[in-house]
Formats: structure tokens, C-alpha cells, sequence
């Protein structure tokens, strides 16, 4: 579908376009039907779980979704102001307090708005229903002639009813309908805009805004030593030199565990140290092979359990004329939060409080409550932002981690950070990946038949996932604790086999997951899990596939695809990106598309990609990226910007330089010399392009841009060299290896 000026407005908005348009009535998607209880209503039934309305004339609304940089406290904000009619000033708002907010899982999956928006939206209107026909009973007139400002009800004789002088009358304890048709997109004032974050300022002023900042009457400090390896196992240590320096308070040991509170935090850090000079443990070599190695040892020697994800036949296509073959790799990589993971942990008569950045305040509550067999209802979890903190890194950890110190220091609470090593060695990988594809064309040089296989450890071991404890201490514990077999994530969302299942219109086509469980190293949810991996081989070998068939990328993908949608991002997304259809790269510069909807159920995302290739040094730049999104109806545009520009240069980074590091016993990556980040004079010039539908449900964006910014980069060094790179990362030393 080609949008055209006579059914799109263009609106600017700070650095981005947003285009909207409807489709044609013929192409019109109608909005789902609402389940019974839409969103995460369905499991969290009762109204007065979501918003309150004080006599103070605030409004509190509650979120389980928790706020971690995204910038969905703003956006729920904005929907809930909408639905109830009042400034978006007078609203507040409670992330991920077992104490306070519904039980919403995990924040994750780019899912926040789409559920827990769509649960407040219907929520709110519901409200709003209630407060007005408390209002009508009160002024003696009709519900339906009342206007609405601000919270204020106006009867047509000028009498006035505000909410917060209805508390009384409007009873919110009750399970929600959700029988209330929330309001139209033409009626929205605070949707659709480009609102301030809430968030930012106090990140911005150095302000109290992170877990890291909390500070508590009597608070002390914490930290542990870590076993150097995986299996490794603590034989003894010096705890008296330990326990003997200033501010020491307590030396925590409970097997392999091994941890310290004081004072003062450089205190801690001091006998951190102390602990980790006299510490003596037993190690085994039990690490796979590393670099390329490891990728034959997945593929041919580690155990996998083999399933058929997807299979289509076609009895009428013609048959292939030429076919193609590749393997594309990708390494374990890290989350490399920016601060360290941290939490504060808190005993007082038999009950645990933990400030954590969990992403799952009530599946973190319930890892705890059976690793230190307590009633779930005597822990409470508060959920604080981490400093970079995203996917499943060491926030639940660590939580533990200052649990199992803050018993031993008579009720003071513990503030316990891990150091940076920590985090490299410790936290959960991105799991390892290979994808072989081969794909047949016909005699005009259209896709007859496609297969995709990958290799893959678990790519979710969240706390709530399995039987057992998954947190880390607990497997080092005098008791070890199980963590549980990791979850199987189905289809359509998938987890290692996560958008492997192409939208393209391949009559033939087979994707077959071979899933390692047993994994070396841990292995958990780094942004996107598989789908960063799958985009960027589909969208390489569709590429390959292209340049096979003498067909330029762009006219071949559409050529490919009938979702509207599909089609109406990658064109939108070439046409802004100037795109000439068969331009050849001139051996240093070059560009490459590359298209996803996120977990084939999420926003859809193309980027276009362009390069600069040195070929003495190898070192590949990406001087532009441009994308078109489509996420439904949109919130808040410029968070949805933020999110496209932040996946598409946390994707460059990967893309060109990250990869974790170990041999047959240790992690060698323990710093950030050991794990280069993309820096500031590298990150790209970023364009975006919103194609808002706001008759559409809301799609999660978070993740949508990281796998196609690494296909269109990949696309984009063979463009320009007439090189393909099909093994993470892209780095100088792989280019020059390439090049030569």
C-alpha cells in the first residue's frame, strides 16, 4: 500500500514525522473485540486496583508496569487523563509496589502500553461513567448533559460537581465492566502528543532517581565476592581479618555465598577486596568453546531438543532454479547497564521490604517468599529505577543478594551494589546464536521456498519462570537452591525462535528451533531475545536472495509482501531515506534496508542503513539510519522516537562491536576495555517517521528497531564493499579479514 497525500496529515514533531492516515475501507484492520476484561484487566478484575480519587483533588492511577527509561509513566498518564477528563497535572502515578499496584508479571516484551494502557484506558472511562452519574444524582439533572473539565462537572443551569467532591458517592470498589467504550481518537486532547517525560528531570540535575540513590535512616552498605567461574565452590577465607576492619558490620557466608556489610560504602568496597584476596575456591573447566568454535559446538555437538516451529507447502509452486545457503552467528552478549546492579533490603519483625529495579515486583516477591520459605504476604517489593537498567540483567539478583546480607545486621536496612565485574561475569546473557538459511528461487527470481534453522540456549530464566529459584545467590547457598527448567515461550511471541518466522509471502517455508537447555553460561532476556538474532539473518539472506535474483532490495521485498502495513513502512521508509533502486556502493559507502513487526504481532519497523567502510583500519561507521514505524495508535510520538533512535543505536553497538569474552574456566569480560560500547562520535544521524493509526489498539515499540538496524548495517557494509559479514559483531578485525 502506498499511502497517498489525499488520506495522510503530516504533522512535525520534534525530530520526527508522524503521518496520519486511515486505510482505504477495504483495507481497514477494525479494532479487536475487547476480551471480557481488556488489557490486564483480565487478571486484575476489581476498578479501585487502578485509579483513586482523593478529596485533596488529585488523582492516583496504578500501574504493575514499572518504569525503567521507556517513558510509559508519561504515556499511561496521558491515556488515563484523556478518559477521565482532567489535566494531566493533577494526576500521579504508582509503578510496581506489591503493597499498592496490580500484579502485572513482567515489564516486558514492549507490552506496557498495550496492556496495561489498554487496561487503564477502559478502567478510567469506566470511572469517569461513575463520577459523572454521581454528579447527575447530586445536581439533580441528566448524566448525559453534563460537560466535563478538568475533573469539574458542569450542569447546564452552571451548578458544578467536581470529582473529589464525589469520593463519597462513587464507589470504585467494585469489578470492573469495562462495558464503557472509551473515547474516540477525535476527542482525545492529551494522546497523540509529544508530552514531557516525567522521568528526566531528575536524571537530568543529578536529582534522587535510581535505586542507587535511596537512602534510608540507618542504612549501611553492602557487597559480595562472587565465585570466579561458574561451579566454582569457596573452600575457605580470612573472615577474622575480615571482620576486624573499620566499619565492618557483619561477614555474610552461607556456602559459596559470600558477602559484607558496614559502615560506610568505601568501606565496603575495601572489604570486598580483603574478601576476594583471601578467598580460596575449587574451579573445573566446564565453559564451551569460544569464537567461532562455538558455533560448530552448537550446531553439531550440543544437545538440543528439535521441534518444527512453522511449515507451509504449496503444491502449485514452481519449482527452485537456483538455491542459496548460509550460516549467520551471533555472540553472547550483555546488557552493560550503565550502574551496576543495586537494591536495599529491609528486616523488621519477620517481614522483608526490598527496593528493587525488578522488572516483576510480585514474581520477584515470589522467588523470595520460597528462597527464604516465608508467606509471600510478609515481602513486600517497591520498585526504584535502575541507572540503565533493561531486560532481565542482575536486578533480581542483587535483591537477594541484600536480603541474605540484611539478616545479619539486626534490622538496619542494606544498600548492596554490585561492582562492575559483577555485572560482566554474573549477570544473564544474551544467549549465543546460529541461523542457517537456505532459500530457493524460481526461474523469474521470486522466493518458492525458504528455511530457517537456529541453535539457541533459553533465552528466559526471569524470576515466576520456572518451579524453582532463579536467582543467582541461591545456586551458591550452603542448600542450593534449584533454579527450575526454563520456560518454553510459544508461538506467535516465541522466545529463541522469536521472529523467525518470516511475513514474507514464500509459498514453501519451514523454520525448525533446536533448543539447547543445558546452557554453560546463564542465559536470559537481553532486549529482543531471538528476535535481534533472527531479523538480522531473514533480513541478510533476504538481501542475498535479492542480489541472487538481480532484483533491487527494496521492489523485492514488497514484491514479497501483501500485509499493508508491511508494505507502507519499508516504502515510507526508502522514500524518506532517498532511496535509488539499483545504486551500486562505491567500495567505502553503501546503505541496506532491512523490515520486522516485532514479534510478528508488535509494531512494524524498517530502517534504512548507511555506511562508511574504512578499509585500512576495518572500522565500520554508520553516519545515517532512517525508520518508519507503525505502532497503532500513538501516545506519545516523541517517546515512541525515543524508543526507535535509542533500539537503533543500542543495535549499532551490538551490531559493530559487543561480544562477550571467556575461555574453558572463566569470563575474561569484566570491564568495559573488555566490552567496547558504541561512544557519542559514533552514534549516528537518526530520522524517524511515525505512521500513526489512531483507530487502531496500541503495538509495542520498544524493541521494534534493534534486529532490523542490524540487518540494514549488514546490508549496508555489503553495499558498500561487496563483502557479506554474517558473524556478530562487525568488528575491524572481521571487516579487514573480509575485505582481504
Amino acid at each position: 500500500m502506498k499511502p497517498s497525500l489525499s488520506r495522510r496529515d503530516f504533522l512535525k514533531t520534534g525530530s520526527a514525522l508522524v503521518i496520519s492516515f486511515s486505510l482505504a475501507p477495504e483495507l481497514a484492520f477494525g479494532q479487536a473485540k475487547p476480551a471480557p476484561l481488556p488489557g490486564s484487566l483480565n487478571n486484575n478484575r476489581m476498578l479501585n486496583a487502578w485509579l483513586r480519587i482523593d478529596a485533596d483533588g488529585s488523582v492516583t492511577i496504578f500501574s504493575g508496569k514499572i518504569e525503567l527509561g521507556q517513558g510509559i509513566g508519561t504515556a499511561l498518564t496521558q491515556v488515563a487523563a484523556d478518559e477521565l477528563d482532567v489535566d494531566l497535572k493533577r494526576i500521579k502515578i504508582v509503578h510496581g509496589d506489591t503493597a499498592l499496584t496490580p500484579n502485572e508479571g513482567q515489564t516486558a516484551g514492549s507490552q506496557s502500553v498495550e496492556n496495561s494502557g489498554t487496561a487503564l484506558r477502559f478502567a478510567c472511562a469506566e470511572a469517569r461513567d461513575i463520577l459523572l452519574n454521581a454528579a447527575a444524582a447530586k445536581l439533580g439533572v441528566a448524566a448525559n448533559v453534563l460537560s466535563v473539565n478538568d475533573g469539574v462537572c458542569t450542569a447546564p443551569d452552571g451548578k458544578t460537581a467536581a470529582y473529589w467532591d464525589l469520593v463519597a458517592d462513587a464507589d470504585f470498589k467494585r469489578e470492573a465492566q469495562a462495558k464503557i467504550k472509551p473515547k474516540a481518537a477525535s476527542e482525545h486532547r492529551w494522546v497523540g502528543k509529544s508530552i514531557a517525560r516525567r522521568d528526566i528531570p531528575n536524571k537530568m540535575t543529578g536529582g534522587a532517581a535510581y535505586v542507587q540513590d535511596v537512602r534510608l535512616p540507618g542504612m549501611v552498605f553492602g557487597r559480595v565476592v562472587r565465585p570466579p567461574s561458574p561451579g566454582a565452590r569457596l573452600v575457605s577465607f580470612d573472615e577474622a581479618a575480615v571482620g576486624s576492619m573499620p566499619g565492618v558490620i557483619a561477614v555474610v557466608r552461607n556456602g559459596s555465598f559470600l558477602g559484607v556489610a558496614t559502615e560506610r560504602e568505601e568501606q565496603a568496597i575495601r572489604a570486598r577486596e580483603a574478601l576476594k584476596k583471601s578467598a580460596r575456591w575449587k574451579e573445573s573447566a566446564s565453559l564451551p568453546p569460544s569464537g567461532d568454535a562455538l558455533f560448530e559446538h552448537l550446531m553439531t555437538k550440543a544437545k538440543s531438543e528439535d521441534s518444527v516451529v512453522n511449515r507451509r507447502t504449496s503444491a502449485t509452486a514452481p519449482s527452485a532454479a537456483r538455491t542459496l545457503n548460509a550460516v549467520y552467528t551471533r555472540p553472547y552478549q550483555c546488557h552493560g547497564s550503565i550502574g551496576p546492579s543495586c537494591a536495599v533490603a529491609q528486616w523488621s519483625g519477620g517481614k522483608l521490604t526490598v527496593w528493587t529495579h525488578s522488572q516483576g515486583v510480585y514474581p520477584l516477591r515470589g522467588e523470595l517468599a520460597k528462597a527464604f520459605a516465608m508467606e509471600p504476604s510478609n515481602i513486600r517489593c517497591i520498585h526504584a529505577e535502575g541507572a540503565g537498567c533493561y531486560g532481565h540483567n542482575g536486578a533480581d539478583d542483587v535483591a537477594l543478594d541484600a536480603a541474605l546480607v540484611a539478616r545479619m545486621t539486626g534490622g538496619r536496612p542494606v544498600k548492596l551494589q554490585w561492582m562492575r565485574d559483577d555485572e560482566f561475569q554474573w549477570e544473564p546473557y544474551g544467549s549465543a546464536m546460529a541461523m542457517k538459511l537456505s532459500g530457493g528461487l524460481d526461474a523469474q527470481g521470486n522466493v518458492v521456498n525458504w528455511r530457517h534453522e537456529l541453535w539457541s540456549y533459553p533465552h528466559s530464566t526471569r524470576p515466576g519462570a520456572s518451579k524453582g529459584v532463579n536467582l543467582l545467590a541461591g545456586r551458591h547457598l550452603e542448600k542450593p537452591l534449584d533454579p527450575g527448567s526454563p520456560p518454553y515461550i510459544p508461538q506467535p511471541a516465541g522466545g529463541a525462535d522469536r521472529n523467525a518466522i518470516p511475513l514474507y509471502d514464500f509459498p514453501n517455508q519451514e523454520v525448525v528451533k533446536h533448543y539447547l537447555q543445558g546452557a554453560p553460561l546463564r542465559t536470559s532476556a537481553l532486549r529482543t531475545l531471538g528476535g535481534y538474532a533472527n531479523v538480522f539473518a531473514l533480513e541478510s539472506f533476504i538481501d542475498e536472495m535479492a542480489l541472487a535474483a538481480g532484483a533491487d532490495p527494496v521492489e523485492f521485498r514488497l514484491r514479497h509482501m501483501k500485509d499493508p502495513r508491511a508494505r507502507a513502512v519499508i516504502e515510507v521508509t526508502a522514500q524518506r531515506a532517498g532511496w535509488q533502486a539499483n545504486a551500486k556502493g562505491d567500495g567505502v559507502r553503501g546503505r541496506g534496508i532491512a523490515f520486522s513487526q516485532y514479534k510478528n504481532l508488535a509494531c512494524y519497523c524498517a530502517v534504512v542503513a548507511e555506511v562508511e567502510v574504512d578499509r585500512t583500519s576495518g572500522k565500520v561507521r554508520v553516519t545515517r539510519a532512517v525508520s518508519a514505524v507503525d505502532a497503532g495508535q500513538i501516545v506519545n510520538p516523541d517517546g515512541v522516537v525515543n524508543q526507535i533512535e535509542g533500539g537503533i543505536i543500542q543495535s549499532a553497538s551490538w551490531t559493530l562491536m559487543e561480544a562477550v569474552r571467556y575461555d574453558r574456566t572463566r569470563v575474561t569480560t569484566r570491564s568495559w576495555a573488555d566490552y567496547p560500547i558504541i561512544h557519542f562520535n559514533d552514534v549516528p544521524q537518526v530520522e524517524v517517521v511515525l505512521l500513526n493509526r489512531p483507530e487502531e489498539r496500541f503495538l509495542g515499540v520498544g524493541e521494534g528497531s534493534q534486529g532490523p538496524a542490524a540487518a540494514a548495517i549488514a546490508n549496508a557494509i555489503a553495499h558498500a564493499t561487496g563483502r557479506r559479514l554474517r558473524a556478530l559483531p562487525f568488528t575491524p578485525e572481521r571487516v579487514k579479514q573480509a575485505l582481504a
